[in-house]
This record gives C-alpha cells, structure tokens and sequence, in this order.
C-alpha cells in the first residue's frame, strides 16, 4: 500500500512540476510578445527567458503557434470566469455584474487584449491549432448563450431596455473594444490616467441599456417579433 501511494504521490509531482514549467514557458512568451513584435520572438528566445532548453519547450508545445493559441485560450478562459461569477451574482440581485465581470476582465490590462486580438487575426487558417481554435469559438458561443438567457430575463423584469437580448452584450463589446483601442490611440495615449478612464468606462458600461435610456419607461419598445407585429399595425 505504501509503494502505491508513494508511487502515486511521484506521479503527482511530475505532473506538477510539468504544468509548472508549462506556465512558465507561457509566461515568458507572453512578457517578450508584449515588448516585441509576434514575428521576431522566436521559440529560441522564449526557452531563454524561461530559463529552459529550447528542446524542453517542444516537450510542451510542438510549434509557436500552439504557444500562440495557450494564450489566447488562456485569456478567453479568463473572461469566461469573470463572465459566469457575473451571472451568478446578477442571479441574486445585481444585475450588472456581468457586464462589470466583462469589463473589467477586458480592460485590467488593455495590451493584453490588443495582442491577443492580433492573435486571433493571425492565426485564424492556421491548420496545426485548428483544435484550439475552435475551442476558442464553443467558449464564446457558450459565453453568448448564457448572457443571451441573462439579458432575456432583465428585460423581463424591466431592468434593462426592450431590445434583441443581443444589443446588450454586442454593446458591452464595442465599448470595450473601443476603450482598448483608445489606450494605443497616438492622440490620447500620453495620458497618465489610464486606469481611471477605464475604470470610469466600466461604471458606464455596467449601467449602459438600463431601462429608460433608450425608450421611455411609459411605453414598452417593440423589440424582435413584436416589432413587426407593431409596425403592421401602423
């Protein structure tokens, strides 16, 4: 029983100390990615930073592209996580959690955001990681149809406007995408306040589609079907 359970515990630690040097390799990609551009960081100079030889890093990933799809994978997992304690939370009275969850996740660090954009458009065709790629498109669609059910029932309850439930979280994204792309903007990057701003741009992207901005809160809008229903009645 002994052997067994030491065996067991070796096993443990291997793996432990795999995933740990894995993390690492994937660390030290994504300090060099964000200094330098995609093209001259090489596996070479990823093992260098990380501290291994460059064939250990291969023993982990078989191209820079798998490297590549580690973090953008990494990232959306994030976004998912703030994504879904954000719904639990509006499940139980705060309605703007999610949205909160979104934004924050996206704009804490804004050059992380742009590079895995650049990412994305990068390796979209790229036939080694098709896997990963794909998995990324389940995780959003996934992430779409839980904020598409969280968005029916806020309109239901008259918290958010009477609109395609898909307004709502496709607005979230252009304000968030809008705020990233401001950060590297040549006109208003000098600013040293950027942690403010986006912070401020959260505030107003957690209360943004609220009901009573769009339409009046005497009238309900019409919105999807019953839009037509209403225009036909003109």
């Amino acid at each position: 029983m002994s052997d067994k359970t030491s065996s067991a515990d070796r096993i443990r630690e291997k793996k432990k100390l795999f995933l740990a040097r894995e993390q690492k390799i994937i660390d030290a990609a994504l300090e060099l990615f964000l200094k330098e551009s995609i093209d001259r960081v090489t596996v070479s100079k990823i093992a260098a930073v990380a501290g291994i030889g460059k064939g250990t890093v291969y023993k982990h990933f078989l191209t820079k592209n798998e490297i590549l799809a580690r973090i953008m994978l990494d990232y959306e997992r994030n976004i998912t996580k703030s994504l879904a304690a954000g719904i639990i939370k509006a499940g139980k009275g705060d309605p703007g959690a999610a949205a909160k969850g979104y934004f924050e996740a996206r704009l804490a660090r804004p050059e992380l955001d742009r590079l895995v954009q650049q990412l994305e458009g990068r390796l979209a065709d790229a036939a080694d990681i098709a896997e990963q790629i794909d998995e990324l498109h389940r995780t959003r669609r996934s992430n779409e149809e839980s904020l598409s059910e969280l968005m029916t029932g806020l309109i239901g309850e008259g918290v958010l406007e009477d609109v395609p439930p898909h307004f709502h979280y496709l607005a979230c994204w252009a304000l968030a995408q809008g705020a990233v792309e401001l950060c590297f903007n040549q006109s208003w990057n000098y600013r040293t306040d950027t942690k403010e701003l986006m912070e401020f741009i959260t505030n107003i992207g957690v209360s943004m589609g609220n009901r009573g901005q769009y339409h009046s809160t005497s009238s309900k809008p019409p919105a999807g079907k019953n839009a037509s229903k209403n225009k036909s009645k003109k």
